[in-house]
């Protein structure tokens, strides 16, 4: 699970072979994983994290998705 990059405390990181899926990247924080769509962003999955984290970590992705 390469780390792309931190922002705060929340991770980015990607899977390295995760068949014919879409460009996305997950985003760990404090043990909790989303998973975010690049194109156009938005959220696919996500495990215990709150609907005001989870805002956050997406405009955290639409910020910073071209370096992903």
């Amino acid at each position: 699970m390469p780390t792309v990059r931190r922002i705060g405390s929340a991770r980015f990181f990607f899977y390295s072979n995760e068949g014919a899926e879409p460009a996305h990247v997950h985003v760990e924080q404090a043990g909790d994983v989303a998973k975010f769509w690049l194109d156009p962003v938005s959220l696919a999955s996500s495990s215990r994290l709150r609907g005001h984290e989870l805002r956050r970590l997406e405009r955290l992705v639409a910020d910073h998705r071209n370096g992903f």
